[in-house]
């Protein structure tokens, strides 16, 4: 099980057909060019690569996504050189210019910005054609790639996932992290099959549906002039210096959402700090420089382990919210994904009625 804090790598199933005769064009170029270019054909995906993937577009998504030659190179386990030579080859394949090359910066041309369209559904098909056909013989495996925003990639899933791989230990788990708005966008381009997202998709495209119910609490450090009182009025939150999550995050938006809902203006908040994870806005009040909403799941062992923390009621406001599983509008999920999401709903249990997916 693989798990970064950033778009996953771009391990493909490409398109073959119209780039060489071989399923690995340029792999003898690759090698000459990197001592450590095979090491690096198994690592970037850590599985035996199917018969049907082709190289020079595993290398081209890489770029692609990372807009650098360099980023790209780093996520293979390949030498610059090594990947500039597989773009080259491409180019020449398909007899286009793929990357418009600015000094330092790279930008995809129009052709380019087709291709990885394309590149990127073949990528699906041929992981969904994997998984079907080891299906026939009773058996799950291949590929699953999901993404979760910080909050449930920390505290929910990690034992979800760690009990969906014993059931399944052929199945090879990769997961990215990010806010929900990097989530959503990552369901759209198909980059990862399922997403867990803690506020609105805000995507036609995307459906979603709840799968857990969670709470967010308002915390402050143990010797704030707050820790001791029973409750706060709602005006109260704004006149304190606030720790906020980043703009995007769902955990923001819903927060937002409630504070709005009792009155208080956004722009009459004193937000002294927005941090990109619940663990950094811990860090911070614990620190004393200010106060911060946090899911309630995300302090729960910080409760029972120590006295950092207090948690402040806050008068006629209550901050509920779903724990949301999305993915691409259309037909429901398919293969491992439809295998994940009943495992998912089987082993979760969502309080009151399951709510209709929706978009």
């Amino acid at each position: 099980m693989q798990i970064e804090n950033s778009y996953p790598p771009t391990h493909g199933l490409p398109l073959s057909a119209g780039l060489g005769s071989k399923a690995w064009p340029g792999r003898a170029d690759a090698e000459e060019s990197s001592p450590c270019a095979s090491c690096a054909m198994q690592r970037c995906s850590n599985r035996p690569m199917a018969s049907l993937d082709n190289f020079r577009l595993v290398v081209f998504r890489a770029v692609a996504g990372q807009l650098s030659f360099r980023k790209a190179a780093e996520e293979l386990y390949l030498t610059q050189p090594a990947v500039s030579l597989q773009i080259k080859a491409l180019e020449e394949d398909i007899g286009v210019q793929l990357f418009d090359r600015t000094g330092t910066h790279i930008a995809l041309t129009e052709a380019a910005r087709v291709l990885l369209a394309y590149s990127r559904q073949a990528n699906a098909l041929f992981i969904q054609a994997e998984q079907e056909i080891a299906a026939l013989s009773g058996d799950q495996a291949g590929e699953l790639a999901l993404g979760a925003s910080t909050t449930i990639a920390q505290y929910v899933l990690p034992r979800l996932l760690g009990d969906f791989s014993r059931e399944h230990p052929r199945v090879h788990l990769t997961l990215m992290s990010g806010n929900t708005e990097h989530i959503v966008d990552a369901v759209e381009k198909r980059t990862i099959v399922l997403g867990f997202i803690e506020g609105p998709a805000r995507s036609r495209d995307v459906k979603t549906e709840p799968f857990l119910k969670d709470e967010m609490v308002l915390i402050v450090s143990a010797a704030h002039e707050w820790a001791e009182l029973k409750s706060i009025p709602c005006s109260g939150i704004a006149a304190a210096p606030l720790l906020m999550r980043e703009r995007g995050s769902g955990t923001r938006r819903v927060v937002e959402m409630a504070l709005e809902r009792q009155g208080v203006k956004l722009n009459s908040l004193r937000i002294v700090m927005e941090l990109d994870s619940t663990e950094a806005i811990k860090s911070a009040v614990e620190a004393g420089l200010g106060i911060g909403f946090v899911s309630r799941c995300a302090i729960a062992k910080d409760l029972r382990l120590d006295n950092s923390f207090r948690i402040v009621e806050v008068e006629g406001l209550r901050i509920k919210r779903d724990f949301l599983l999305a993915y691409a509008a259309g037909p429901d999920p398919l293969g491992l994904a439809r295998e994940f999401r009943r495992f998912l709903f089987s082993h979760v249990s969502t309080q009151g009625s399951p709510a209709r997916a929706r978009r």
